[in-house]
């Protein structure tokens, strides 16, 4: 068990005997509850394939974990027949995952509980500094700072970084838009800040496209999508992620989906790998202030000023040629994707997600009319709907553990 008494809920003999033929779904049904996909028992029970009363007891195992909150009098809907099953919900006072985030333009830390639901997060800093562990160490340290406000117990730790993220060593392998030293150990110098700061739980590290594509598969607007593509530019620079039957794609060693170096425009601007005109340099919120013909001012990120002119585009003609130039590159790179993926939806963060939400017949048009299937395959192409979701993602790989065995990553 778990070193205590047994579930609060029922502690008789037969309870016990079903929780051990169930204690195998626990982590299952926790990720239901997550997900949202088991908002009742009832649902739980289909779910899972089990009985209904081994059901009930695994749910009275993760609400005595203090994972999940049972509902055992839901009032009933109106014109509803019978007695409603019990609502399973994410409990409220839960376990929280550390989640930091760094960009071209700063960093922040948050606390995330179950449900990708943002508990707390700490004032975000504008000043990246050139070494990794000052930056990590700061994050960290507000972090942890947040833990001593809130009392909250910790799970473990997630980062979301600008750069692909080296599997299994986790090293930030191309932080372009930092001024870091390629290969910088984040993985492990941000292992060492959590330790160090008494935080319990592991540590873990990924790229911040790839963390935003894992929450809005779980919480957001990828939900249900078997094959979910992901692009995105928030801060600097473009990129991809692919999400493939609940599970995020990143190759041999997690280099996979480096959407950004896609050509889109062969006399266009010198890109950061040595080519030209990648999506990387031809469709982020820099390119697209170029082509307005503004010059970025300091006050604000880039991405925050070019959304901004994007609201106000029709006050100006040339804002909004600059946005149907960046529409038609970004959709040129994604009709690529779908001909090389087949995805079954795409979601777009960032900036991409103001050009759409500015003209989406337009891009859907770009699409249909350079993918191989043309109209008839067409792919939805949808926004991205959560808030911060890289740094949902990153609290998700601190999740994971307890997803996978909730006794064993939560001992008494």
């Amino acid at each position: 068990m778990n070193g205590k008494a047994g579930p609060r809920t029922a502690g008789d003999g037969s309870t016990r005997t079903r929780l051990d033929r169930g204690r195998g779904a626990l982590g299952p049904a926790l990720e239901l509850v997550h997900t949202g996909r088991a908002p009742t028992r009832a649902v739980l029970t289909a779910e899972l394939g089990v009985t209904r009363a081994t059901a009930g007891a695994v749910a009275a195992e993760l609400e005595a974990l203090g994972l999940i909150r049972v509902d055992a009098r839901p009032g009933a809907a109106a014109g509803s027949q019978g007695r409603p099953s019990h609502r399973l919900e994410v409990a409220d006072d839960g376990p929280v995952a550390l989640a930091a985030q760094v960009h071209a333009d700063g960093f922040r830390a948050a606390l995330v509980g179950l449900g990708g639901r943002i508990v707390a997060t700490a004032p975000g800093c504008e000043t990246v500094d050139a070494d990794p562990a000052k930056v990590l160490g700061s994050v960290v340290d507000a972090g942890a700072e947040l833990l001593r406000e809130t009392g909250r117990r910790c799970v473990g730790a997630g980062l979301a970084v600008p750069s692909a993220v080296t599997e299994p060593e986790g090293l930030a392998l191309n932080p372009l838009h930092l001024a870091w030293p390629a290969g910088s150990p984040v993985r492990e110098i941000f292992a060492e800040r959590v330790r160090a700061a008494g935080i319990q739980g592991p540590a873990f590290a990924a790229n911040d496209v790839n963390l935003a594509a894992l929450a809005e598969h779980r919480h957001g607007a990828g939900r249900g999508a078997r094959d979910l593509l992901c692009v995105a530019t928030g801060h600097r620079g473009v990129g991809g992620a692919l999400v493939l039957d609940g599970r995020l794609h990143t190759g041999s060693s997690g280099l996979a989906l480096e959407v950004g170096h896609l050509t889109v425009n062969p006399e266009g601007r010198p890109c950061h790998c040595g080519s030209r005109g990648c999506l990387d340099v031809e469709a982020d919120p820099l390119a697209f202030l170029t082509a307005a013909g503004r010059t970025p001012g300091p006050e604000v990120s880039l991405l925050q000023q070019s959304n901004e002119l994007i609201r106000d585009e029709s006050a100006d003609p040339s804002v909004r040629t600059a946005v149907e130039a960046l529409i038609d590159r970004l959709g040129l790179g994604l009709a690529g994707l779908v001909n090389i993926l087949n995805p079954d939806r795409i979601i777009l963060g960032g900036l991409h997600r103001a050009l759409l939400d500015a003209d989406p017949d337009r891009l859907r048009a770009v699409v249909a009319d350079r993918s191989l299937w043309g109209r008839s395959g067409g792919v939805p192409i949808l926004a991205c709907t959560l808030d911060h979701n890289s740094l949902v993602g990153a609290a998700e790989l601190a999740w994971q553990p307890v997803l996978d065995d909730p006794l064993r990553a939560l001992p008494a």
